[in-house]
């Protein structure tokens, strides 16, 4: 004979239902937890490890002395990485060399973003990969939240070798862009890009400056971009939320 399902993932489960058949509609609030308990005749503890369960799924979001609410639901950006920042695409950039905002803008979204500065020894991890020593050299990083129609979308951090920036529009803690691109108006072509792309549970900074509710995983694109000669160039670490983004990559069977 089966095993009977706990109390509590029948409920879960019921609700769910009401989820899916949008009975309860994205942004809608659930009953409180004493209408909960009388609707399904349950005690406090077995409502709340419903809940609970429901919010682990993502479906569900809570607030102290606010109740739970039914998971807004995010219009996905759409992302084609294959010739994201390519030279055909910088050329036919109409933002002023800001593909992510031109890419946002064509789908009829608001792009914006705020940029921070600063001076300062970069992570082991991305030290490697500009070929620096993590104990002595100095990036120049432009840490920047991603906006689409004023909702926070994404998280870019850009590191630079500090000598090679010096005295450029990268040093200056504004939104700048360039027809191009910044790096190649300063003389430094990227010739081709290194991706790694990772997925994880958001950090708690990073879920604050994501303002992601709980159980959002989010997706992290490292690219390390070279010239020519092999020398890396930049480092830029792009964390995604995982419910508002969809990455499309075009790859060639020869």
């Amino acid at each position: 004979m089966a095993q009977q399902k706990p109390r509590y993932h029948r409920i879960a489960d019921d609700i769910r239902g009401q989820i899916e058949r949008a009975d309860l509609a994205p942004g809608a609030q659930l009953p409180t937890e004493h209408e909960l308990m009388a609707q399904y005749d349950a005690s406090r503890n077995t409502v709340r490890l419903a809940l609970r369960r429901l919010t682990d799924e993502g479906l569900i979001v809570s607030g102290q002395g606010r109740g739970s609410y039914v998971r807004k639901a995010h219009v996905p950006a759409v992302w084609d990485w294959s010739v994201l920042e390519s030279r055909a695409r910088h050329e036919s950039d109409t933002n002023g060399g800001d593909q992510w905002a031109s890419i946002v803008a064509q789908s009829g979204r608001e792009p914006r973003q705020t940029v921070q500065v600063s001076i300062r020894r970069p992570p082991e991890d991305v030290a490697e990969r500009l070929g620096l020593d993590p104990e002595s050299a100095m990036t120049v990083v432009r840490e920047r939240v991603r906006l689409v129609d004023n909702e926070p979308y994404a998280l870019a951090d850009s590191y630079f070798p500090e000598d090679l920036v010096r005295g450029t529009l990268l040093m200056k803690a504004e939104d700048v862009s360039a027809p191009g691109g910044v790096l190649a108006q300063s003389g430094l072509i990227q010739k081709h890009y290194e991706d790694e792309i990772t997925s994880r549970m958001p950090t708690r900074a990073e879920s604050e400056r994501l303002d992601l509710p709980p159980g959002t995983p989010v997706m992290v694109h490292t690219r390390t971009g070279y010239d020519a000669d092999g020398k890396a160039l930049r480092v830029m670490v792009t964390t995604l939320p995982g419910d508002r983004h969809v990455i499309r990559y075009s790859v060639q069977a020869d």
